[in-house]
């Protein structure tokens, strides 16, 4: 007796897939017929570049200035500034309280406006720099960290001080602090922000010097444009880059710092301690060194996670559907990476005209958060479906806990 296989569609082959028209190796963990056709053309001028070894594309890919969100770029001896975007070091932190969601009082109002006023929000900044030896994070290195800041680009050395009063800000677009509550009912605190003000400065600087060089005048497009190793400018970006990374870091673990602090005075004043557990952190706008196929590699993720193995991410949706705790299973394929998020699936301009604020207040049911026009590109139903974005990377992640949404704090 003997039985047939029917051959897969293009609808439930397996992830992934090879980008059709692509000229280094492209491999999608997304169906092309679900992207946007001009991201599509972004992704092909990507892999059209002569340096790169591989592209790979993540579920939430979408059109992004300059380079694919989305996309994680291997290159031989040379990267892009744009496939890492101005927002260097953007990223994720996460801590889980030993709170519970029958702690919480029913209203969460009050601790929202708590933490919008320990935390700057949108293009608002600490009015002095904050005190990490108060916060408890001392140890860190704070001195070496600013002093580096003297061999930064020369045109943001009258940025310092901004740039100090920024550490611990959130910023505004799709930044964000969060009470979410996990499937055994524990609460967890999440933040998502980068490198603020000065990454983006860094970042456009060194994007518009690289589009000066002669070796990127012939490119299918100028906004990919590279720097070459073992020149002075690729030098010096990596050294801006990698300072604007650990800003980004620092940045996050300030903001944790302040939200966990609002957090234990106000339930303090309600008699119940709080404990915290290790927090989890990932960028998710970066740059670094690795080694795939025998070959170091300069790996560029925009907008995407690393997942090595027992690595671990986290994924968010939008501000009214909650997020992913993951752990990396190692997967080479992908360069041991996977989404940062769930990602648009319109842009800001499209999903204002699309939607109304009562729709907003209609797709936040149920979270303590902002429902006005300042934040209506926002909408969850701008961004993709989350499970969907999940579902699709199985061979990538391990799903540890879904958080869901309770309070978020946008900028």
């Amino acid at each position: 007796m003997s039985t047939t296989t029917e051959p897969l569609t293009i609808d439930d082959r397996p992830f992934p897939v090879v980008l059709p028209g692509a000229a280094a190796d492209t491999l999608m963990w997304a169906h092309p017929f679900d992207v946007e056709p001009a991201a599509l053309e972004q992704l092909r001028n990507i892999s059209r570049l002569p340096w790169v070894h591989g592209l790979r594309v993540m579920p939430d890919v979408h059109l992004g200035k300059g380079a694919t969100v989305g996309s994680v770029v291997a290159m031989r001896d040379a990267v892009s500034p744009s496939a890492v975007g101005v927002d260097i070091g953007c990223g994720m932190t996460a801590v889980r309280t030993d709170l519970t969601a029958d702690d919480l009082p029913e209203d969460l109002k009050q601790l929202r406006h708590s933490i919008e006023r320990a935390v700057p929000v949108g293009f608002h900044a600490h009015s002095e720099t904050p005190d990490v030896e108060r916060l408890g994070l001392g140890s860190r290195g704070w001195g070496g960290f600013w002093s580096g800041f003297r061999d930064l680009h020369d045109k943001v050395q009258d940025r310092e001080s901004k740039a100090m009063k920024q550490m611990g800000t959130l910023g505004g677009g799709n930044h964000f602090i969060e009470v979410t509550v996990d499937e055994v009912g524990r609460v967890w605190l999440m933040l998502h922000s980068g490198s603020r003000n000065i990454g983006k400065e860094l970042a456009e600087r060194h994007i518009a010097a690289a589009k000066g060089l002669d070796h990127n005048l012939d490119l299918p497009d100028r906004d990919l444009a590279v720097f070459l190793a073992g020149t002075p400018q690729m030098d010096a970006y990596l050294r801006d880059l990698y300072w604007a990374q650990d800003y980004a870091a620092r940045n996050r673990a300030v903001m944790m710092a302040l939200v966990r602090e609002v957090v234990t005075g106000f339930f303090g004043r309600l008699g119940r301690d709080v404990g915290y557990d290790q927090e989890i952190s990932c960028h998710h706008n970066y740059v670094a060194q690795e080694t795939y196929d025998g070959v170091d590699l300069v790996v560029t993720r925009k907008g995407a996670i690393r997942a090595g193995q027992g690595d671990y991410g986290l994924i968010p949706g939008s501000m009214g559907t909650g997020s992913y705790v993951v752990k990396g299973l190692g997967n080479e394929q992908s360069y041991c990476s996977a989404s940062h998020g769930a990602g648009r699936r319109m842009s800001r301009t499209k999903a204002k005209k699309t939607y109304t604020v009562d729709d907003l207040a209609a797709q936040t049911s149920g979270v303590e958060c902002r429902k006005d026009a300042g934040v209506l590109d926002e909408i969850p139903g701008a961004y993709k479906d989350l499970e969907s974005v999940i579902a699709a990377q199985t061979d990538l992640v391990q799903v540890e806990t879904r958080l869901t949404t309770l309070l978020c704090v946008k900028g």
